[in-house]
């Protein structure tokens, strides 16, 4: 079993090696960031698309079903009802402006859930905790070496079992 940098686990590595793992570990931190990042900015621009999309429903289903679906309405509640023929053509009026309000509501309820998503603003904040948590932290106090032992004496014993 080795240590991500290939040093064998247990073996005691220099602070080259050290520091070269933590840069590593921190680039792929920042990378998965980056990629969550995206992956929830993603998924804001496809709330928004559906908003959209519901809206330009709303609008299209307005401008082209109202002739057609008022014409024939209104002849048809004339047909059962025996009323006036331009109240029959105010309540077909009507029912068509019901449903475009209808796919208008759900247009404004996918507008605020892409506005509220917070995606991007999550994935900073949690950049900036693990920033600070970086900046707090302290290398652990190394204990004093016998006399006998010099550094230079287990630098390179390090270097020869690696």
């Amino acid at each position: 079993m080795s240590a991500p940098d290939g040093s064998p686990v247990g073996a005691e590595r220099s602070i080259g090696q050290l520091f070269a793992s933590a840069t590593a570990d921190m680039s792929a931190l920042v990378h998965d960031e980056i990629a969550l990042a995206k992956a929830q900015l993603k998924q804001d621009v496809k709330r928004g698309a559906t908003s959209g999309g519901a809206f330009t429903a709303a609008g299209v289903l307005l401008l082209f079903s109202l002739p057609m679906l008022n014409f024939a309405l209104a002849y048809g509640i004339r047909t059962w009802s025996d009323w006036n023929l331009a109240v029959c053509f105010l309540l077909s009026f009507a029912a068509n402006v019901l449903i475009a309000l209808l796919l208008a509501l759900i247009g404004i309820v996918f507008a605020k859930k892409a506005k509220k998503g917070r995606g991007p603003q999550k994935v900073a904040a949690s950049v900036k905790e693990t920033a600070g948590v970086l900046q707090k932290a302290k290398p652990h106090p190394r204990p004093e070496l016998p006399e006998d032992r010099v550094p230079q004496a287990i630098e390179a014993v390090a270097r020869s079992s690696s």
